[in-house]
């Protein structure tokens, strides 16, 4: 067997992210052969990735971004299982190179986005090495795309909440995008507008004003018609272009977009974050 020299870990150790320990050992298993030495330590990751199947990966970083046109984004979830390896820079940097991959091939969907190669290795296959080097549940558990005339991207500090959202008119003053992805990730609204609220809601809604407003005693006769007026205070409060403007609440979102254009509105968004 050819002596295992620091150079050919420290070789190993940034080819493959594994720790010094198992570097130096899969050398040794391999005879020095650097090749089997790095499939040794996949494997690895392999065999760990299956023992922790069961295991809950709760943690993590949600990350976001937007191709150089601006005319996608795309959000990506990244999970984990502890708060300490969430917040590791490596972690991160892992979970960025994910998202600048998916970005650069302007793929569509989660499965796509696994089969992209990075390295020479799938990113399904990237994902699972990382088992072995970190010693968790790892997973790539979200991928989502939002197209539009112009798409803006927002992180929350943390990297545990991340929005995309589209608007119809490309041009505008950037920081005008960049409010509403902050409002967004600020106000978590359900939807754009009162016509974009699923029926389910609206009638579950409907039901939980009528019920409030028989405990408060009133008449039968005009429980509908308080029902719809908490209906009218529900739109307000959780729809994006009726919600008050976090910098100004003498503006809704609606009439903020249309100080700058007249044209100007959402037309979809995607708002993120992990379980506290």
């Amino acid at each position: 067997m050819s002596k295992i020299g620091a150079a050919d870990v420290a070789r190993l150790r940034k080819t493959t992210g594994a720790g010094m320990m198992d570097c130096k050992k899969a050398l040794e298993e391999s005879g020095g052969d650097f090749d089997k030495a790095i499939e040794i330590i996949r494997k690895k990751g392999q065999a760990l990735a299956s023992k922790r199947a069961d295991r809950e990966a709760g943690e993590g970083v949600v990350l976001a971004g937007t191709s150089s046109d601006n005319s996608f984004g795309v959000v990506v979830t990244l999970n984990c299982e502890t708060d300490f390896v969430a917040k590791n820079e490596d972690f991160t940097a892992f979970a960025r190179t994910i998202l600048d991959k998916a970005i650069e091939s302007d793929i569509k969907t989660l499965s796509e986005l696994k089969t992209l190669t990075i390295d020479g290795r799938s990113v399904e296959e990237r994902v699972v090495e990382q088992v072995g080097v970190i010693g968790e549940k790892v997973e790539l558990s979200s991928f989502e795309r939002l197209d539009a005339p112009h798409v803006q991207s927002y992180i929350h500090p943390g990297n545990r909440l991340a929005t995309i959202v589209g608007f119809s008119v490309a041009g505008v003053d950037e920081q005008v995008y960049k409010d509403v992805a902050m409002q967004i990730a600020a106000m978590s609204p359900v939807a754009v507008d009162e016509k974009d609220v699923p029926a389910s809601v609206l009638e579950q809604e409907r039901e939980i004003g009528r019920e409030q407003a028989r405990r408060e005693g009133k008449p039968e006769q005009i429980i509908d018609k308080i029902a719809e007026g908490k209906l009218r205070k529900f739109f307000k409060e959780n729809t994006l272009l009726n919600q008050d403007f976090v910098k100004d609440n003498k503006l809704t979102i609606r009439e903020y977009l249309r100080n700058s254009d007249d044209n100007l509105t959402v037309t979809a968004f995607i708002r993120f974050s992990l379980t506290v």
